[in-house]
């Protein structure tokens, strides 16, 4: 015996697994596909339970969303951008499965530059002891250019370069998330922090032209997140600007009489932050709403979900035509 008193376990009262109610059963286990299996066989094999659950149905409610027409909103960060996979976002808007998309100024950066020039990401710790982080003449001459020329005309910066990569007949215009949603004439927004993008180093910048672009740009969004009732919004990759001006949108929306019954929401990360979780999937989903976290690389998450969502609307489509 030691020196202070045990719980005696004798008396203990055990159940039956039988009696036990069980969250994961034989149906929920995944099946290994076979090497000659195609995309639709490894996802019906996934485990139905957990993120690989909350992938499938996240992909049949945005499937939903667009039968029904309503809006499916992406608002993503620059690392998303710069993983490559803005492919497989422009392939959904070209397919009507993403009907606007809203991104921080480093994502907007990134879509010029692998558009244009087909490269993009500075080694910045290299480029910074030499001061020449963030000096890349070529984009700030472009971006801040564009964005000064549409902010007279009334344009937002989303629409600003859209517009300018249209007229600079980029080499990979598959690769633009931007120049894919003004030629489909779908909102792109750009929503930009003063001194967080590098372009902000130029002396081209005109930094009021900046302010009124992502204002109006902001006005553009808010409508569409004033329709998003029955809808689907997605973060990615931003942990503060993207669902700040969500929610601020979310708040305009309702003071004008707006709702967002049914609206279902979802936010995919390295990890889930703070601000997407309050303010993405907690604070604007009403009680009919529905909201799903997947946690994990954007170049691994995105292509899983662009192709799941692909995949829900070709077998929904099948159904429909059988």
């Amino acid at each position: 015996m030691g020196s202070f008193k045990e719980l005696d376990f004798v008396r203990i009262k055990g159940v039956s697994i039988d009696k036990r109610r069980s969250k994961v059963t034989r149906e929920h286990v995944g099946t290994p596909p076979g090497p000659d299996a195609t995309f639709e066989e490894f996802i019906d094999g996934l485990p139905d339970v957990l993120g690989a659950a909350d992938l499938k149905a996240l992909a049949s409610q945005v499937v939903a969303a667009r039968r029904a027409n309503r809006p499916v909103v992406w608002m993503i960060g620059g690392h998303v951008i710069k993983c490559g996979v803005a492919p497989y976002i422009a392939d959904l808007m070209n397919r009507g499965l993403l009907t606007a998309i809203a991104m921080n100024g480093a994502a907007a950066i990134h879509d010029i530059e692998m558009t244009v020039w087909g490269h993009t990401s500075e080694d910045v710790e290299t480029a910074l002891g030499r001061g020449e982080f963030g000096m890349t003449e070529e984009t700030a001459q472009l971006m801040n250019g564009a964005v000064s020329e549409g902010s007279g005309r009334g344009w937002g910066i989303g629409e600003s370069l859209g517009r300018a990569l249209e007229d600079n007949e980029p080499l990979y215009p598959e690769a633009s998330v931007l120049l894919t949603a003004w030629r489909l004439g779908l909102p792109a927004t750009v929503h930009v922090a003063l001194g967080t993008d590098v372009v902000h180093q130029h002396a081209s910048l005109d930094p009021e032209a900046v302010g009124r672009g992502t204002y109006i740009d902001f006005k553009v969004f808010a409508g569409v997140v004033s329709d998003l009732a029955g809808g689907v919004a997605i973060n990615v990759g931003s942990a503060v600007i993207m669902p700040e001006v969500f929610l601020k949108a979310c708040s305009i929306a309702t003071n004008l009489g707006r709702d967002f019954r049914g609206l279902v929401t979802a936010n995919l990360d390295f990890f889930q932050h703070y601000r997407p979780t309050v303010n993405v999937l907690r604070r604007p989903v009403p009680p009919d709403g529905k909201s799903y976290a997947l946690t994990g690389h954007h170049e691994i998450l995105v292509p899983l979900l662009a192709s799941a969502i692909k995949l829900a609307a070709r077998e929904g489509a099948g159904k429909t035509a059988g």
